[in-house]
């Protein structure tokens, strides 16, 4: 009884309590304890229970003492705990709870004690910390059309990079196969006496 051992002979109406601990209890805490409105001391620890906390325990106004310990409870501390106003005594050490612990009210006051043995819980008391994932920076519409366009533009150099190099490769291979690319020497010889004449012409002009 927080903390102590006491014998309790009877049960006084002003002091109401349930002890279920070290027994071979299993399965989930039943969500009709949330019920017992007037519940001073709740201990089912050393036992078997699996499952998650229950929601309903929130509701337990009165509780002061909560002992789930050595259990094997999974899941997140429910934020509804937060409620018991009465609470002076914690402990859900040794499940296997996750995520972050509770904040205000009573469950500033609880140390480290209460959640040992619960490797996946972090936040205050614990000097392991939540590491919460950083939103992703918004886009504009203006930024998705910039990255569309800069795509397009990418998709066609590449094209033409792509006909560009299939075209060298096949002047090449004419060059090579051939010895001489005849119809490319044709060509350039034309342009060549083309250059010529209209140099002679100009030539011929400024002498007159």
């Amino acid at each position: 009884m927080k903390g102590f051992e006491r014998e309790l002979v009877r049960i006084l109406t002003i002091f109401t309590s349930v002890d279920f601990s070290c027994n071979q209890f299993h399965g989930p805490i039943p969500e009709e304890l949330g019920e017992l409105n007037s519940l001073v001391i709740l201990n089912l620890s050393h036992n078997s229970l699996n499952g998650q906390v229950p929601l309903s325990l929130g509701k337990l106004a009165e509780l002061e003492s909560l002992d789930l310990s050595s259990n094997k409870l999974e899941g997140m501390i429910p934020e509804q705990l937060t409620n018991m106003t009465f609470l002076s005594i914690l402990n859900l050490s040794h499940n296997e709870l996750v995520g972050h612990i509770p904040e205000g009210k009573q469950f500033s006051t609880f140390s480290n004690d209460s959640y040992i043995g619960n490797f996946g819980l972090c936040g205050f008391p614990l000097t392991k910390k939540c590491h919460e994932e950083e939103p992703e920076a918004p886009t504009s519409q203006f930024d998705e059309e910039d990255d569309s366009t800069a795509v397009f533009v990418r998709k066609f150099a590449l094209a033409g990079y792509g006909c560009g190099l299939v075209l060298g490769l096949s002047l090449g291979y004419i060059a090579f196969t051939t010895g001489k690319p005849w119809w490319v020497v044709k060509k350039v010889e034309k342009y060549q006496q083309k250059l010529l004449g209209r140099c002679n012409r100009s030539n011929k002009k400024r002498k007159t």
